[in-house]
């Protein structure tokens, strides 16, 4: 039996199934790097402390390991997202991982914390691998956005799994292995993952198919844009918050946008296709990426440092050890995991849209609970499952939708924005809750942050995510008005 294009029915099916035998070959393969990818996500987190003292600096000073890590992904996640349409996904992958593995080595043997500091910031090169995953099962799946949803929702799950045995195993080694030792761990598992990569993935094709190089001039304004507005955050922190230098500085970059919005318009294949981006389809994904990587990335060290704090000192925090974070962290991420798996039954049953706006009330609800929640172990918990849930599904979700919104040619870079905004988000908000956590405007303090700065915290990622969720229903509700 043929369809009206003259297809048959029969060879349809036949070649759609050899499709999806072929593309769980290629899913076992990125498993291994998303296992890669969630050691580097979850090790680090319970021995945050303990790498402190390791480093000869005080808690406050972590915060300017994850503004430099964040900013660097988020420089990076654009041209390497569009390096993998112009040269191919593979390739792209291979060389992200390869630097993610030689900076993950330098952590081991830096010398001091500015060493450290730089060599962690450059590790965070690994934010581009799912977003290349994605990529490279889209096109494997000739577009099958179920598919590729349902690998996503393995690769995620995956990940999650593996940063549970990341936190576990950080828990239990601190005090039992020297620091150097210990952070070589992770070091050895990117470099097995850049074998896997090598032999494993088979080489594939470009998917740009014209013949423009590469936007240097956009990736120059992208780098002041967000080059003066950290530096300014990072300003109004060292300064304090009535620091006209620091807040211009802000203020610049943000007028900044305007060139840089201007520069890519005009380019005929430019590093971000601001036009793409601000599309129908797009913006709701991208925003909702934005506002989502303010809790998901921005509020890990907040979370981590009040879990450590004794409240027999301060009159708040849990008083934990590195095993009971462990242990917060794997509860949290086991609920990702089941968010992510659970993510295409959500789907059939509320529509994508619908799905990713419930994933963003669930991740607001669960920030919102730590305002008067935050007294005991198990309320901690309770907090952290809510939040996990949600954000599980969200991080699956989010790659696949782009990608199903975006032109063949463009789907690297679709899924490659949305972990460029959410680390944007995470950025700006790790730069402003350092600042909300510091108890002087000075680098160093051994001063402890004041409870009010982690309500700061927990009240803006809860609102962010509120916010999120509502743009995603407003969206829907327009697209299903135009419908009639």
């Amino acid at each position: 039996m043929s369809t009206e294009d003259g297809v048959s029915t029969g060879s349809t099916t036949g070649g759609t199934e050899a499709v999806a035998r072929g593309i769980w070959v290629v899913v076992g393969f990125l498993v291994a790097v998303e296992f890669a990818s969630g050691i580097l996500q979850g090790y680090y987190t319970p021995i945050f402390s303990d790498l402190a003292v390791h480093l000869g600096v005080s808690d406050a000073d972590l915060n300017w390991l994850e503004a430099g890590q964040l900013i660097v992904s988020a420089l990076c996640v654009p041209p390497l997202a569009r390096l993998g349409d112009l040269i191919g996904h593979k390739k792209v992958l291979l060389l992200a991982t390869g630097v993610t593995a030689l900076a993950t080595w330098w952590t081991v043997v830096a010398p001091d914390f500015g060493s450290f500091l730089v060599a962690w910031s450059v590790q965070g090169a690994y934010v581009i691998w799912l977003p290349l995953e994605v990529a490279i099962v889209h096109k494997r799946t000739d577009g099958d956005t179920a598919l590729t949803r349902k690998a996503a929702g393995i690769l995620v799950g995956a990940l999650e799994i593996s940063v549970i045995l990341g936190a576990v195993a950080a828990g239990a080694l601190v005090g039992a292995l020297p620091m150097a030792a210990i952070l070589a761990i992770p070091a050895v598992c990117i470099t097995a993952v850049f074998v896997v990569i090598a032999l494993g993935i088979e080489p594939d094709r470009p998917t740009a198919v014209s013949g423009g190089g590469f936007d240097w001039a956009g990736l120059g304004v992208l780098t002041l844009v967000l080059g003066l507005v950290m530096a300014g955050l990072i300003g109004v922190r060292v300064l304090g918050p009535g620091s006209p230098l620091a807040w211009g500085l802000v203020v610049l970059g943000l007028a900044a946008l305007w060139p840089f919005w201007k520069v890519e318009a005009r380019q005929r294949e430019p590093l971000i296709d601001v036009h793409l981006l601000v599309s129908r389809a797009q913006w709701p994904i991208q925003l909702t990426a934005f506002l989502f990587g303010m809790s998901v990335l921005g509020a890990q060290i907040p979370l981590s440092t009040f879990a450590r704090t004794d409240p027999a000192v301060t009159g708040y925090g849990l008083g934990a050890d590195a095993s009971f974070v462990s242990m917060l962290i794997a509860l949290y991420v086991i609920t990702m995991a089941l968010g992510a798996f659970t993510l295409p039954l959500w789907a059939r049953f509320l529509g994508p849209m619908r799905a990713q706006a419930v994933a963003c009330f669930l991740v607001a609800l669960g920030y919102l609970m730590w305002l008067p929640l935050h007294g005991s172990t198990g309320q901690a918990l309770l907090n952290m499952a809510v939040i996990g849930f949600g954000s599980g599904a969200l991080v699956a979700s989010l790659p696949a939708a782009a990608a199903a919104a975006a032109p063949a040619s463009r789907t690297a870079f679709a899924t490659g924005m949305t972990n460029a905004t959410k680390t944007v988000g995470g950025a700006i908000a790790s730069a402003v809750f350092a600042i909300a956590l510091a108890a002087t405007g000075t680098i160093g303090a051994e001063a402890k942050a004041p409870l009010s700065g982690y309500l700061t915290v927990w009240a803006v990622c809860g609102l962010a995510a509120a916010v999120a969720g509502a743009l995603l229903l407003l969206a829907r509700t327009a697209e299903a008005d135009d419908a009639l």
